[in-house]
């Protein structure tokens, strides 16, 4: 026998906390940018592999009791010997719907679980861009977004939680 969420447990006697859920409600490309701007010149073929370097930062802005927009940055830009090949500037976007999660558990779902979902989606506009781009696909190897939060917390050091109803 299961017991309805929220609803009284037959066999124990006790309300039962309601299930946490997260669910996507909507997800979009916010800003894109993607520049060649040493083309022809940098789709010249090279023997030394380009220095990559790319920054992903999440953010995220409450929009209704229990609505979120959560915004993952990623930019970018290869190297070689000195010329630049191309860069990129990406800010994937979504919208998530966040109920009964705990106060002290909605941050941490918010800043790790979201971006962990939309992140597929921006790698793959990534991947095609560099493409079109004339490159090969820049394949993004997989985030950790536990370790990133805990980074940003840390360099933070107790800022306030993030502003958002658990209910």
């Amino acid at each position: 026998m299961s017991a309805t969420n929220g609803g009284p447990d037959p066999q124990a006697g006790t309300l039962q906390m309601p299930m946490p859920q997260i669910g996507m409600v909507t997800q979009y490309v916010k800003d894109f940018s993607f520049e060649n701007p040493n083309a022809p010149r940098s789709m010249a073929p090279s023997t030394q592999q380009p220095g990559i370097n790319i920054n992903i930062g999440v953010e995220a802005a409450p929009l209704t009791e229990s609505d979120c927009e959560v915004t993952l940055r990623l930019d970018g830009r290869a190297e070689s010997q000195g010329l630049l090949l191309f860069s990129f500037e990406l800010l994937y976007c979504g919208v998530f719907r966040v109920i009964n999660v705990p106060a002290d558990s909605l941050q941490p779902t918010i800043m790790i679980e979201c971006p962990r979902l939309l992140f597929p989606f921006a790698r793959e506009i990534i991947a095609t861009a560099t493409r079109n781009g004339g490159f090969p696909p820049l394949m993004l190897e997989p985030v950790d977004f536990a370790a990133l939060y805990r980074q940003r917390m840390a360099s933070a050091q107790g800022s306030p939680a993030f502003p958002m109803n658990p209910n």
